[in-house]
């Protein structure tokens, strides 16, 4: 049994991350911090968390997350760097915001306007390289983990394999997102309030200046060996979670899905579905599932593949679980399932 403590615990992704650490079998929870939230307690917070309900959360000090094995990091991008150096080397660290993702340290002062803090093992598993291995083989035994974008996630999973085959131009490639309001995190935002986000849809980061952008261009190069060039806009509806992605690009040549098929045989949380059919939110709610369907465009020479997963399981606190299981040497399903909740 590993120990663990979450950092930021009060947030969406921290309360996801309590609920699979409490279905876990091999992982006790020993600490929850927060920062503003401090000496609340988590049911106030997050009441469906029934083991949970009487625990409080604890300051964020190197006191508190020095007693675990395991600390997950899920505080706000370019915060987390300064927590991870509190740290053991002998702890394994989990960062669910962006500070250890990128490689290039010009990108990151782009779209961040902060030092670069160097970059940890990037927990995608499912990421099909140029050679045709996956990510999965670096997570083994690793010691610090940098959890994907939950959009970047859609978009990558989605694409990665047709550019791997040379199925796609790789300079016109559009995804268009629609996203839960629980992507963008917990602090209230004027934009987010329930009287401007029900009974509407709103475009944000347009125009590439969306921080997702390089993760996903980093991301599809890997898959690719080549440059490539995305433009992704998100979309904020009236959900409170999940992403659905439609992602398009030029078709090059080659069968699309026999290309995802290909790439995703035997994978346990990346399923593509039949001819003719396409994905919903809904049916990924609460499970570490990617739901893919794909498509050719035949009139517009395009490929066309929608992907849906939930932002809080699969695109963040799943995908940190389903990380750790692997540098543990767990089976990779350990605390985590395929299965949805009803909407």
């Amino acid at each position: 049994m590993k120990t663990v403590a979450i950092a930021g615990a009060s947030g969406y992704v921290g309360g996801e991350l309590l609920r699979l650490v409490a279905e876990h079998p091999e992982l006790k929870l020993v600490a929850a911090t927060a920062n503003s939230n401090a000496g609340a307690t988590v049911g106030s917070l997050h009441p469906h968390l029934g083991d949970f309900t009487d625990l409080v959360f604890l300051e964020t000090t190197p006191a508190n997350l020095a007693k675990a094995d395991i600390v997950f990091l899920a505080l706000p991008h370019t915060t987390s760097a300064e927590v991870a150096s509190w740290l053991s080397a002998d702890q394994i660290v989990l960062d669910c915001g962006a500070d250890f993702r990128l490689e290039s340290a010009e990108q990151w002062v782009k779209f961040y306007g902060t030092e670069h803090q160097g970059t940890w093992t990037y927990g995608m598993p499912e990421l099909v390289h140029s050679d045709g291995s996956k990510q999965r083989e670096l997570l083994k035994n690793a010691k610090r983990i940098a959890v994907p974008g939950c959009n970047v996630t859609a978009i990558t999973l989605a694409l990665a394999p047709l550019a791997q085959a040379g199925v796609i131009e790789l300079d016109d490639i559009v995804s268009v997102l629609s996203v839960g309001t629980s992507g963008a995190g917990r602090t209230l935002k004027a934009n987010l309030l329930a009287s401007e986000v029900s009974g509407s849809a709103n475009a944000y980061g347009v125009g590439g200046v969306h921080r997702h952008t390089p993760e996903i261009e980093q991301n599809l190069a890997k898959a690719s060996g080549s440059e490539v060039k995305v433009s992704f806009t998100p979309v904020l509806v009236p959900m409170s979670r999940g992403i659905l992605a439609v992602n398009t690009a030029t078709l090059k040549a080659g069968d699309a899905r026999k290309a995802l098929e290909a790439a995703y045989v035997g994978e346990k949380f990346v399923k593509v579905l039949p001819d003719g059919e396409y994905p919903s939110t809904s049916s990924t709610l609460g499970a570490n599932t990617c739901l893919i369907g794909v498509t050719v465009d035949a009139h517009a020479n395009r490929v066309v593949v929608v992907s849906a997963i939930d932002n809080l399981v699969k695109g963040t606190a799943g995908a940190a679980i389903q990380s750790l299981n692997i540098a543990l040497g767990l089976p990779e399903d350990a605390g985590l399932t395929v299965n949805g909740v009803a909407p």
